[in-house]
């Protein structure tokens, strides 16, 4: 049975008459998982009928708030993230074909929690902090402390992300999203590397801030390898140092898709894109 409320008034009314449902956005994720479980008859609630679910403003502050079911199809066309926030458009840019960009959603990448998640290394280093809503109010919590492991998070029962919050934007050089799997397209990372950088006008570094996906249990980052960079340029060399101690600090496993030490390898490797 699936259930289309209006509000979020409605939608809690579902879930206090409902409280074994499944809450769905794009379901690119949900749907595939069901056809692995047994057959049951709990409720889907979908959320696509929420309009304040599928916003992205700009709010007083200069920060941009990015409802959770809105799908990685509005992000990449969207002009105030793409001018603002490419990195994380970059990122959406990589999440499955066309078909499934149009459906999948944000919110529901990030719920996953899943260590290959596209989004999550890019909103790792915007900082981005996630609005909580349940039938008695809201929190705000930062992504970092709300994934606490593999398809582990502080979600509650009642609770669904209603937005995503980015602070204001800030002056970067470089915001590089890159993506590496057994494929071209539709394809789970093998590794991945989100990196923004702000160089003085002789290209020296003066800030750098980098993380990982798929290369551990959550998002890494590593701030040994964004120190080594300070004060030098961006060179090969330089980010050979660094590639050398991202390298010691993820912390890899073996799967279907890449050995542990190939994964290694890879994460240490995409920061010499930043020179290609």
């Amino acid at each position: 049975m699936l259930l289309f409320p209006n509000t979020f008034e409605e939608l809690f009314n579902l879930l206090d008459q409902q409280p074994d449902a499944r809450i769905m956005a794009g379901g690119t994720d949900l749907l595939v998982a069901l056809r692995h479980e047994p057959q049951d008859t709990w409720p889907i609630i979908c959320l696509e009928r929420i309009a304040e679910l599928r916003r992205i403003e700009e709010l007083p502050d200069g920060s941009v708030s990015i409802g959770a079911a809105v799908t990685f199809s509005s992000i990449t066309g969207n002009r105030l993230l793409k001018a603002r926030y490419p990195l994380l458009t970059q990122a959406a840019a990589t999440v499955g074909g066309p078909a499934i960009r149009n459906m999948a959603s944000i919110g529901g990448n990030i719920v996953t929690a899943s260590p290959a998640a596209d989004s999550l290394p890019a909103l790792y280093l915007l900082d981005a902090r996630l609005e909580l809503r349940s039938a008695t109010g809201s929190r705000i919590v930062t992504i970092d402390t709300f994934i606490s492991g593999p398809r582990r998070t502080l979600l509650q029962p009642g609770e669904l992300i209603s937005r995503i919050i980015l602070p204001p934007a800030q002056q970067w050089n470089i915001q590089c999203f890159e993506k590496v799997g057994r494929r071209k397209s539709l394809a789970i990372a093998v590794a991945s590397l989100a990196a923004m950088l702000r160089l003085a006008d002789d290209g020296t570094v003066l800030e750098a801030r980098f993380a990982w996906g798929s290369v551990g249990p959550t998002v890494l980052r590593c701030t040994g390898a964004e120190a080594v960079l300070i004060n030098k340029p961006l060179s090969e060399a330089t980010l050979q140092d660094a590639a050398a101690l991202v390298q010691q600090a993820v912390q890899p496993i073996d799967d279907i898709r890449a050995t542990a030490d190939y994964r290694r390898t890879v994460a240490g490797n995409l920061l010499f894109r930043l020179v290609a």
